[in-house]
């Protein structure tokens, strides 16, 4: 197994793209910190883990709040003594009290503060409180969750894509800071990755009309269809085994192929 031995922290591995990543590395042999802010979707997946034969923790933490996050890692350095492996998951779009694309002139500025917070300086701060163990071990694998709409916006969310354009800028320097240290840090750029993810934006449309918005979003793509957790699951693992171990400093695109175009 590709992970056997190693213990991971995952963020936002309730559900969805977290969900299927936690899955698949306790599949290969990993003990995963199943952290998230719903407790009990945590608790769900860590049950799910432990029967799949590996050792599993859920920790409830709003990564947005440092307190909450320091004590979320020392809770898992407790119980497992060690961290080979965190994968920045958490973030979210649609759970700003606004519909997740807007013009930059009509964002409140609360709105901009909050989706930056989430998505950005909660990956700093997970990043900030891990970071110090792997480097007294001199071993970690680091995966933080950009997006394709750091480079190429499918609709416009200038504050959402302004935080995962950070993302990569952050993993970036990281990588040159930490390569000394056996950490490698790299970024994944999921594009159309249907989970829960759009549930709320979902809600007030037919079935129709929701697989039309994904066709939408898919448009031109080169392997036409929409993503699955399995899809990013799988690169994740190559850049959090020792498959990856020369590699560091890349951002990852996971897009079907987008941004290319069909000119068949």
């Amino acid at each position: 197994m590709l992970l056997s031995n190693r213990v991971a922290i995952v963020t936002g591995a309730a559900g969805g793209i977290g969900g299927g990543i936690a899955t698949r590395f306790a599949q290969e042999g990993c003990d995963v910190a199943v952290v998230d802010l719903n407790l009990d979707g945590a608790n769900k997946k860590a049950e799910e883990l432990k029967k799949l034969g590996r050792d599993s923790i859920a920790v409830q933490a709003d990564i947005t709040k440092s307190a909450q996050v320091e004590a979320m890692v020392k809770k898992v350095i407790e119980k497992f003594g060690k961290i080979d492996i965190l994968i920045n998951t958490a973030g979210t779009l649609f759970d700003v009290a606004m519909p997740g694309t807007a013009s930059i002139a009509d964002i409140p500025e609360d709105h901009w503060d909050r989706l930056l917070d989430i998505n950005l300086k909660g990956c700093f701060l997970v990043n900030k409180y891990v970071v110090p163990y792997m480097k007294e071990k001199k071993y970690g694998k680091i995966v933080n969750f950009s997006s394709l709409g750091a480079i190429f916006p499918p609709a416009v969310c200038p504050h959402y894509n302004a935080a995962k354009a950070g993302i990569m800028g952050m993993t970036l320097d990281m990588a040159a800071e930490l390569g000394p240290f056996n950490i490698t840090v790299n970024s994944i750029l999921p594009g159309c990755i249907v989970t829960t993810f759009y549930d709320k934006i979902n809600k007030s449309l037919t079935k129709e009309q929701a697989d039309a918005r994904f066709a939408n979003m898919i448009d031109g793509a080169p392997l036409g269809r929409t993503g699955t957790p399995d899809d990013i699951a799988g690169p994740v693992l190559f850049l959090a085994s020792e498959m990856s171990s020369y590699v560091t400093g890349v951002n990852l695109s996971v897009t079907g192929g987008q941004p290319l175009r069909s000119h068949v």
